[in-house]
């Protein structure tokens, strides 16, 4: 019997990122996905638009999966405070499991101010959080500083395990070398730089897919730091194979 797997995450309108990410990913690894819907997304004349679920019919999604005994939990699009909150109080409340925080900021229609709210929300999941897989302008709005530079994304890092969080993975993508995509991950002692050749395309969906592979990961069993280098992987390979709007279809059968 596959292991039960829970995402609290947003519809990707195009489904290359948020929720079919998710269940996606947990497919490929032969678990059971569920999810508790945080918004819908649409494209309006004035762009990507995310329409959020009221809080309180977050809350009551998540009361309806009280009795299932999740191995892990990722999380990621909040797209307001008080969705953030009922997910936070959700957690709080499975400490005992793998928690996967992918601190979604950037993709989001948002003024500074609401920015702002969600970053100090956001920060309150660490000391629950197993690992945080910020990207790099993520971390850059949640740590309030520049990170031009890998050094800079250990320091990163190494707040942010400060702050609570036991693992973090600082994504650096192309961001900071146009040919490598560098990722940052700490463990609270040592850190592990990944790199992979950047490839050329323009789906959407990597950073959802990476958390999700770490949280089915360890869903599994997996050891933290193994993990987080076999998701990586798996992000690459799930790239090279997408079609234009994300996972090509035939992934699963073709990367096992």
């Amino acid at each position: 019997m596959s292991k039960p797997i829970l995402a609290i995450s947003g519809n990707d309108i195009f489904s290359g990122g948020g929720l079919h990410a998710d269940l996606t990913t947990y497919a490929r690894e032969q678990l059971h996905g569920f999810v508790a819907v945080t918004c819908l997304t649409r494209m309006t004349d004035k762009g990507f638009d995310v329409v959020p679920i009221d809080a309180g019919i977050v809350a009551d999604q998540l009361a309806s999966l009280k009795d299932v005994d999740f191995a892990a939990i990722k999380i990621g699009l909040l797209p307001t405070v008080e969705v953030a909150d009922v997910a936070l109080a959700f957690v709080k409340n499975h400490a005992d499991r793998p928690v996967v925080l992918d601190p979604v900021l950037v993709c989001k229609e948002t003024h500074d101010l609401e920015v702002s709210r969600l970053r100090d929300e956001l920060l309150k999941f660490l000391p629950y959080t197993t690992i945080v897989t910020p990207n790099l302008v993520e971390a850059q709005i949640l740590m309030q500083m520049d990170i031009p530079t890998v050094e800079d994304m250990k320091l990163a890092a190494e707040k942010l395990h400060t702050l609570g969080a036991k693992y973090v993975v600082v994504k650096g993508g192309n961001r900071l070398q146009k040919a490598q995509a560098i990722d940052v991950f700490y463990d609270g002692k040592e850190f592990q730089v990944l790199t992979y050749p950047v490839l050329e395309t323009n789906n959407v969906g990597a950073g959802c897919t990476f958390a999700s592979s770490i949280a089915a990961k360890l869903a599994l069993g997996m050891p933290i730091d193994r993990a987080v280098v076999e998701a990586k992987g798996f992000v690459y390979q799930a790239i090279a194979q997408a079609d234009q709007y994300g996972v090509n279809q035939q992934f699963r059968r073709e990367y096992d």
